[in-house]
C-alpha cells in the first residue's frame, strides 16, 4: 500500500494538471497560434530558470555522480542504437524512420522528469536530476538533428549543430547555475525570489500547455508506427535502462532520476523539429500525444513495480 501512494503522490499531480490543460482546450481558451506561442515562451523564459535556480541553489560537489552521468550517457546512446537498429528494419520509408527513431530515445525529460524526482524524492533529488538534465538535453539534440538530418537525405553540418546545441535555452539556463556555483556569484535575495517564482511557474503553465495541445486527430493518421513507438517509449525502453540500473547497483534517489529519464513520454520538441526538418511529423504528434497519455498509467506501474522491489 505505501508503494501504491508514493505512485499515487508522484503522477496524480501532474495528471489534474493535464487535465486542466485538456479543459483549456475543449473550453477553446487558447487558440492554436497562442498555444504554439505560449509553448515557446515557456520554453524560452520559465524552464531556463528552472535549470538555472535548480543548480544554483544546490550543493554541485554532490550533484556531480560521474557513474550516474555515465550510465544516462550510455542508457541514451544504446536506446538510440537500438532505435536505429529496429527502425530501419521495419520500416521503409525515410520520412518516418527519423520520427520514430527520435520518439523512441528521446524522452521529456525535463517536463515531466523533473517534477516527478522532486514529487518523489523532495526538493534534495531537483540538484542532481538537473545536473543529469544538463547532460542528456544536449545529447538528445545533437542526435535529433543528425537523425533527422541523414533521413531526410541532407548533409550533417557538425557547425550548424554545435550552433543549435549552444543557443537551446535550457543549456543557458545550466551553464549559467553551473558558472555561478564555480565563480561562486551571491546574488541579491529579490534576484533569487524572481529567479525562484520563474522555476516554480515553469513545470505546472507547462504541464497545462501539454495537456492543451493534445490532438486525439493526430494518432488516426499513424497507426502502427505510433503503437510501436509507444510500446518502445512506455514499456521496452524503461524495462531494459532499468534492469540494467538494477543489476548495477543503483539504488534511491539515483534509481528514481533514471527511471524518470527513461520511462518518460516523448519530448514535445520532438515533434517541432519533425516538423521543421521535413520528417514525418503527423507520426511525432501522434507519439507524443499517445505516449504522454498513456505514460501517467505506465509511470505509476513503474513506481509501484519498482518501489516494492526496494530500489528507492
Amino acid at each position: 500500500m505505501d508503494s501504491f501512494f508514493v505512485a499515487a503522490k508522484a503522477v496524480l499531480p501532474i495528471f489534474l494538471l493535464l487535465l486542466v490543460g485538456v479543459f483549456v482546450r475543449y473550453r477553446k481558451m487558447l487558440t492554436e497560434t497562442e498555444l504554439i506561442r505560449v509553448n515557446g515562451f515557456v520554453f524560452k523564459v520559465f524552464f531556463p530558470f528552472l535549470m538555472f535556480y535548480n543548480i544554483y541553489t544546490s550543493d554541485l560537489s554532490a550533484n556531480l555522480d560521474a557513474r550516474l552521468i555515465a550510465f544516462a550517457v550510455c542508457g541514451v546512446l544504446t536506446e538510440y542504437a537500438l532505435a536505429v537498429l529496429v527502425v530501419c528494419r521495419i520500416e521503409k520509408s525515410s520520412r518516418s524512420r527519423g520520427a520514430m527513431i527520435q520518439a523512441l530515445y528521446r524522452s521529456n525529460y525535463v517536463l515531466l522528469g523533473l517534477p516527478l524526482v522532486e514529487n518523489i524524492c523532495g526538493s534534495g533529488g531537483l540538484g542532481a536530476a538537473a545536473v543529469i538534465s544538463a547532460v542528456i538535453v544536449p545529447l538528445y539534440n545533437v542526435l535529433a538533428v543528425i537523425t533527422l538530418e541523414v533521413f531526410r537525405g541532407g548533409k550533417v553540418r557538425p557547425g550548424r549543430i554545435l550552433l543549435q546545441v549552444v543557443r537551446n535555452p535550457l543549456i543557458l539556463g545550466a551553464l549559467a547555475g553551473v558558472l555561478s556555483l564555480l565563480l561562486k556569484i551571491d546574488y541579491p535575495d529579490v534576484l533569487l525570489d524572481v529567479a525562484a517564482d520563474l522555476s516554480g511557474a515553469s513545470t505546472p503553465v507547462a504541464l497545462i500547455i501539454l495537456g492543451a495541445t493534445f490532438n486525439f486527430a493526430a494518432l488516426k493518421k499513424c497507426g502502427r508506427n505510433t503503437v510501436i513507438c509507444t510500446a518502445g517509449r512506455l514499456v521496452v525502453v524503461p524495462a531494459l535502462a532499468m534492469t540494467a540500473a538494477a543489476l548495477l547497483g543503483f539504488r534511491g534517489d539515483a534509481f528514481v532520476i533514471l527511471l524518470v529519464a527513461f520511462a518518460a513520454p516523448c519530448a514535445v520538441s520532438s515533434f517541432t523539429m519533425a516538423q521543421q526538418m521535413d520528417s514525418d511529423a503527423d507520426l511525432a504528434a501522434g507519439s507524443v500525444v499517445l505516449t504522454s497519455a498513456l505514460s501517467v498509467a505506465t509511470i505509476f506501474l513503474w513506481i509501484v513495480l519498482f518501489r516494492n522491489l526496494g530500489m528507492f
